[in-house]
Order: C-alpha cells, then structure tokens, then sequence
C-alpha cells in the first residue's frame, strides 16, 4: 500500500457551483495513472466522504493522465457550515488515502 499523494503528480480540488466538488488527479508517468485507475475506486471515494458512491461521478481521462471526480459538497458554499469557500482544501484529504500497488498484468504469449 502507497499513499495516493505519492504515486500523482497534482491533486487538485475546486468548486463545480456551489452545489459541487472536483477532485483531478494528474500524473506524469502511464504506469501509476494505469495504477491508481485500477486501484481506486468510487466506494473509496464515497467511504472518505461520507456519501452514497451513486452520488459520485468519475471520469478517466487516458489522454491526459487525469483521473477527476465530482461530487456534491458536503455544504453549500458560503452557508454558515461551509469551512472551504473554494473547495481547495479537499485535496489534502485524497492525498492521504492509500491505495494499492497492482503489478501489471502479465501478457500471455503462449498463443
């Protein structure tokens, strides 16, 4: 197990309105974007905040190396409970989590 700070190269979360969240995840290298794709998941996700997974979204960007999800925020911005007027500070939540490290998948050649 890693934590997922170490294996991105950027995470980067911000407001999508003041209903939502997205978290991207950048990488540099193939290998940990495939990893991480692999390994992470939307239950995780849902586990760290506290919500149903069916309230998550996820899109992989392969040609960008980019992971990102949205997500509804935990309160509207601005209202009395919000504590992240920008939503930046949920960045620093993901780079805690750990994820595994899967080795590639091996390639059959035996015909």
């Amino acid at each position: 197990m890693t934590k997922l700070g170490v294996q991105v190269t950027k995470i980067r979360s911000k407001n999508a309105g003041p209903f939502w969240l997205t978290i991207d995840l950048f990488f540099d290298e193939t290998e940990n974007y495939r990893n991480v794709l692999r390994s992470l998941s939307v239950e995780q996700v849902a586990d760290l905040f506290k919500l149903d997974p069916g309230q998550i979204k996820r899109f992989d960007i392969e040609a960008l190396k980019v992971i990102k999800f949205s997500l509804p925020r935990p309160h509207q911005q601005g209202e009395r409970l919000d504590r992240d007027m920008h939503g930046a500070s949920f960045a620093a939540l993901f780079e805690e989590l750990e994820v595994p490290i899967l080795l590639p998948k091996p390639i059959n050649n035996l015909g």
